[in-house]
């Protein structure tokens, strides 16, 4: 197939498919008339290299799935390659996800402070109006 229909079947742009090529990720065959030539398990390769992606996982990061595909292996993440960056990936993702368990603590707390300094203010009268800017909220 051609790169167009390539694109069209992946759900992404020519210009995507330049670019997997120019680092290696999409191989770069051409027909006897000089156009890109691509074939199912291009769009195999395109379709991991997408689902990574929305997963969170940088370009250079579908790398060893992309070699573990062209190996011959049925997934892309069958590879000890490939493991690893998972592993990188869930080490990765949990650390950002105690990072945002703090963050919650510290806004969560925030919010109690607040909420406490707001029914000192005006105890049972209406809520203060917050100025920002100059005006009036």
């Amino acid at each position: 197939m051609r790169i167009g229909e390539l694109a069209a079947l992946a759900g992404t742009t020519t210009r995507t498919l330049r670019y997997y090529e120019s680092r290696g990720l999409l191989p770069a065959r051409r027909g006897e008339n000089g156009h890109r030539t691509y074939d199912e398990s291009d769009l195999k390769l395109l379709r991991q290299i997408r689902t990574l992606q929305d997963f969170g996982f940088d370009l250079e990061e579908t790398r060893p799935f992309v070699e573990c595909l062209r190996a011959g292996h049925p997934e892309g993440d069958s590879c000890p390659a490939s493991l690893a960056v998972y592993r990188r990936k869930l080490d990765e993702l949990d650390a950002l996800i105690g990072e945002l368990r703090a963050v919650r603590e510290q806004v969560a707390g925030q919010l109690v402070r607040a909420e406490l300094a707001a029914e000192a203010l005006v105890p049972g009268g209406p809520e203060p109006g917050c100025e920002l800017g100059g005006r009036k909220w």
